[in-house]
């Protein structure tokens, strides 16, 4: 991550000190690193640069609008999930013709707008679906390009709350029923099936299961074509892991080298949806310490940002390395701590027993690798705000998402008019 590094002894992103923007702007916030979103989005691109091939952006790693945007004036498409997802996309100036539409309980609304956006593809994932899309279609006298999901039912060997391929997933269509849907769809009008897309699951760090996985879907749409359909797409989804702590993930030119040779006789296109692995180790979150408690068990590091920040350690396990802001002297001692928030759970935690230099209230530390699915995760919980999210770029900085104001907040509920006339009552009474 070498766009975040101590520079003069200040823990910087790009040519800014995170200290100048956590002065300026006060903490917690996420903060993302542009040189790091371009070149990763570069190198993937470039693995797959002698194939007919579609780099599609997975939205829901991080839709910040900011960071959609940098991937789509590098010639990204997306991938979404969701209506919110495909306006975000298009607003990030994605031209519809390079947004496919995934997910498995799309609804009838987000049906009916992708249909009248006009976008390249739509991957149904069951027959009823299948069935809905059709009907829609036809009544929007307007033709649908679609995929179907396959759930070739292959471990992707990573967290349980995030595998997807496994028979026992909700994703998808088992490899058996696909040839009948197939031939169902063939006879529908406005539908024109003509590709199969699969996804396994997320942080992947192992090409078997993409190799199993991507051989079935293969021999499946070569099988197709011999019964005469046109299969023009193989989607591959996304999942290629990052490094967190020691985590050893295929190199991108290994995942390419791969999927090229398990697609060697395919001559339509292929579509790639990475997410995680553009935007993981783009961004940081900063936090300042608001105090050192220490108990006759535990050493507790209490900081202003939370689980509602930063969900991913409570929910998965998952590990996010920390280090503060200033860079501490070579040999510096370190003692174990958890780091944890203000919110009242004690599964508000962001570290457990982690190694860290002396800290004291007012320090500031970055918490590495929250580019993907952290600000997208976030909450308001316990009516807190949701963080300012800031880009840089060389020696600028511009805040992309300033941070939620109370009034803000408050301006979400509505009272009913009984409860507003009680209001009414008691302040002519206190008059």
């Amino acid at each position: 991550m070498s766009e975040f590094a101590y520079r003069n002894g200040a823990l910087s992103a790009e040519g800014v000190p995170l200290e100048r923007i956590a002065a300026a702007l006060g903490t917690p916030f996420f903060c993302y690193s542009t040189a790091a979103l371009e070149d990763r989005f570069a190198a993937f691109a470039a693995a797959f640069a002698e194939r007919d091939a579609l780099v599609c952006y997975a939205l829901k790693a991080n839709s910040t609008l900011a960071v959609v945007r940098t991937f789509a004036l590098a010639g990204a498409g997306a991938d979404v999930v969701s209506e919110g997802e495909l306006r975000i996309a298009l607003a990030a100036g994605i031209p519809p013709a390079r947004i496919v539409f995934s997910g498995v309980g799309k609804t009838r609304e987000e049906l009916a707008s992708a249909l009248a956006h006009g976008i390249l593809e739509i991957n149904v994932e069951s027959e009823a679906e299948l069935e809905l899309l059709a009907a829609l279609a036809k009544d929007a006298a307007r033709p649908v390009n679609v995929a179907l999901r396959v759930n070739p039912d292959v471990d992707a060997r990573t967290h349980a709350k995030i595998t997807t391929g496994k028979k026992e997933n909700k994703f998808g269509v088992p490899l058996g029923e696909v040839p009948r849907l197939f031939a169902r769809g063939a006879a529908l009008a406005n539908l024109r099936l003509q590709g199969l897309a699969v996804h396994i699951g997320s942080q992947l760090e192992s090409l078997a299961p993409y190799r199993r996985a991507f051989k079935a879907l293969a021999s499946l749409a070569a099988a197709l074509e011999r019964q005469g359909h046109d299969i023009r797409r193989l989607d591959f989804g996304g999942g290629l892991g990052i490094t967190y702590r020691n985590e050893k993930p295929p190199k991108i030119e290994a995942y390419a080298a791969m999927v090229k040779a398990v697609t060697r006789g395919f001559k339509g296109q292929l579509t790639l949806e990475p997410g995680r692995w553009l935007v993981g180790n783009a961004g940081v979150l900063v936090t300042r310490v608001l105090y050192v408690k220490e108990t006759a068990a535990h050493r507790f590091v209490i900081v202003d940002a939370a689980m509602n920040d930063l969900i991913r350690p409570t929910l998965y396990g998952a590990y996010h390395a920390i280090e503060p802001l200033r860079e501490p002297p070579k040999g510096a001692r370190r003692a174990r701590a958890d780091i944890v928030g203000p919110v009242c759970e004690t599964g508000d935690y962001l570290a457990l027993a982690r190694a860290l230099p002396p800290l004291a209230a007012g320090d500031l530390l970055a918490i590495f690798s929250a580019g993907a699915y952290v600000s997208v995760m976030a909450s308001t919980y316990n009516a807190r705000r949701l963080l300012p999210e800031v880009m840089v770029k060389g020696s600028r900085y511009a805040v992309v998402r300033p941070r939620l104001e109370y009034d803000e907040l408050l301006r979400r509920d509505r009272l009913p008019d009984w409860l507003e006339e009680r209001a009414k009552g008691c302040a002519r009474g206190a008059a």
